[in-house]
């Protein structure tokens, strides 16, 4: 907040031209005394910003909720000023409405504030369940929230608790590994995200998701159909949102996928009497994008049966006007009863009013210096450190600093945008500097003595006369849908690479990569092997732990198959046979095996 000139500005918005831009309802049980049924429908849906037709329909509907979806920066640049301008100005447009009730602005802030460029970016789920560091998950999410607030967001839809069961999903990233234990573990990001209080600086709302099962879809088809029986699915799937509820997490979105058939979206039963009934969720449940759509029948039967089956927000994202008109008519022909729609405002109005956005909607700019901030990165850097699995090491490391040369290759070495994977500035990602950070080949520059030459050479064909080889290899970034795959090979091109560097020299292997990887062919044929996971902008962790500044701590989140013949292979399974099992992971100093 500052003043200027006799007038007072909070966010962008100069309260001395606002005038009557204040909600005009004091309590959930005033605002919903108050409400027409288009208010309350309009409370109940969340469109994309940039699927409004005009900043006003904010107004004109009295919309409830917009979000930015992956890529979704504003129009006017991606800049954390941008974003807290773009969302004053869509929190004036929802004060201009007959009762000003402020809208709650949604993001995918999934491994950091990833869709702002020069923000912290922290590595994927995958990598931070290999820490088994609930406290350092709880410090990111704090990081995190910290970032997400100063831009004047108050709503993240993390942490995804998946319980991923096969490495062929392409999501597989985004969970913190295979067993519920670890997901549940896991879910001290929640207390990160959300804080003591609400309504207290830096808290946002945090989001449970997918609910339920999306980890474990038949060959990890994504958006498919988890197969299994009611036990397994509470047993494995189940288990950590029961620990996210009992963490008060503010919000529940469920999955696109299906259980035995049955589309989550619709699905009554686990919506309504198992999330709510059984186990006491109490925040409101946000549809997935456009999820909705894919209920069977026409639209209007979508609607009824998405908001009867337990639905309380709607993220539609574009066609809202639609949305407004089919529940409106289905609510008056009677298939959708009023009571219903009371109960999801409800939910809704308390989330805001817990939040604390009508007393303060506006943003509070005070942490925008901190984004981004040496502090912050400090924490993305220690992520990085603990999630690093060692895999194999044949007396090559830790490497010593003062080597005459050291030769670095593989495309994914000097790459941010590689190594930070897919949900990061894009949906999907991006290849290069697609964001502020240090890349891995930079890290090991920045760590090796004075005098010590440090060769890159993206594809090993040079002379090759290091004394050691790094080779950085993986995965090109990807997201849901175009990630799965059935084959989790390498690439030939970089094989070779790994043969050229490692017939020459003693060599270590850095795979950068959303999940575990077919490497039996090459694993007897190098030196060292380390997992790095999607370890996010702060590159240099990973040379710390390669020169011995720390030692390797992590552990294996997943079990590590030797083929893809044997997916799915999960700890427990009969004839669990893998490549590494689930929870292997060397130390340098002592070469036990946690």
């Amino acid at each position: 907040m500052s003043s200027e000139a006799g007038s007072t500005t909070i966010g962008g918005i100069d309260q001395g031209q606002q005038g009557s831009l204040v909600p005009q309802c004091n309590s959930v049980e005033d605002c919903l005394s108050q409400m027409t049924l288009d208010e309350k429908i309009g409370q109940m849906t969340q469109a994309s910003h940039l699927a409004l037709e005009t900043e006003s329909d904010v107004t004109a509907f009295a919309l409830g909720s917009l979000l930015a979806g992956g890529g979704g920066a504003p129009t006017t640049g991606n800049t954390p000023t941008d974003w807290a301008d773009m969302v004053d100005g869509y929190q004036e447009a929802a004060l201009r409405s007959r009762l000003g009730i402020p809208i709650l602005f949604g993001v995918d802030a999934v491994h950091g504030h990833s869709n702002v460029f020069g923000t912290t970016i922290f590595p994927h789920n995958i990598g931070l369940g290999a820490t088994r560091d609930p406290e350092l998950v709880e410090r990111i999410g704090e990081v995190t929230a910290a970032e997400v607030y100063a831009t004047g967001i108050r709503w993240n839809f993390a942490p995804c608790l998946c319980v991923a069961r096969d490495e062929r999903w392409g999501r597989t990233y985004e969970s913190f590994g295979e067993t519920p234990e670890l997901a549940s573990m896991m879910t001290a990001y929640i207390d990160g995200m959300q804080g003591d209080s609400l309504s207290a600086r830096n808290s946002v709302l945090a989001t449970a998701k997918h609910w339920v099962g999306d980890g474990g879809t038949t060959r990890g088809v994504d958006q498919g159909d988890t197969e299994v029986t009611e036990a397994e699915l509470s047993e494995v799937h189940i288990a950590p949102f029961t620990e996210a509820i009992r963490r008060n997490v503010g919000s529940v979105m469920p999955s696109y996928s299906s259980w035995n058939g049955q589309k989550l979206h619709g699905d009554e039963y686990l919506l309504t009497e198992v999330l709510r009934d059984d186990l006491g969720f109490a925040g409101f449940v946000i549809s997935d994008w456009a999820a909705i759509d894919q209920l069977p029948g026409d639209y209007a039967s979508d609607v009824r049966t998405s908001i009867n089956a337990g639905i309380d927000m709607v993220m539609v994202p574009d066609e809202y006007e639609l949305f407004i008109e089919t529940l409106r008519a289905e609510v008056n022909a009677g298939n959708v009863s009023v009571e219903r729609i009371d109960e999801a405002v409800t939910r809704i109005l308390q989330a805001k009013f817990d939040l604390g956005l009508f007393d303060q909607p506006f943003s509070d700019r005070s942490g925008l210096d901190d984004i981004g901030s040496a502090s912050h990165r400090e924490v993305a850097r220690q992520a990085v450190q603990q999630s690093l699995v060692l895999l194999k090491n044949d007396d090559v490391l830790p490497i010593s600093p003062d080597l005459n040369e050291i030769v670095v290759a593989g495309l994914s070495a000097d790459n941010i945008g590689v190594q930070s994977g897919g949900w990061t500035i894009s949906w999907q990602g991006g290849s290069g500097a697609t964001t502020v950070g240090t890349s891995i080949l930079e890290g090991i520059q920045k760590a090796v003595d004075d005098g010590v030459t440090v060769t890159y050479d993206r594809r090993g064909n040079g002379a090759l006369t290091g004394d050691v080889g790094i080779v950085v290899v993986g995965e090109q970034p990807y997201a849901e849908g175009r990630g799965d795959s059935l084959d989790i090979s390498l690439r030939a091109s970089e094989l070779s690479t790994i043969e050229r560097v490692c017939s020459a020299m003693p060599c270590v292997v850095v795979l950068v990569s959303g999940r575990p990887m077919i490497v039996s062919d090459i694993i007897e044929n190098v030196d060292a092997f380390v997992a790095a996971w999607l370890p996010g902008s702060e590159g240099a962790g990973i040379a710390d732990v390669l020169f011995g500044e720390v030692d390797f701590t992590g552990t294996l989140p997943m079990t590590w198959p030797r083929s893809v013949e044997q997916l799915p292979i999960n700890v427990g399974d009969r004839d669990y046979d893998p490549l590494y099992p689930y929870g292997f992971g060397l130390t340098m100093f002592d070469d036990s095996n946690d």
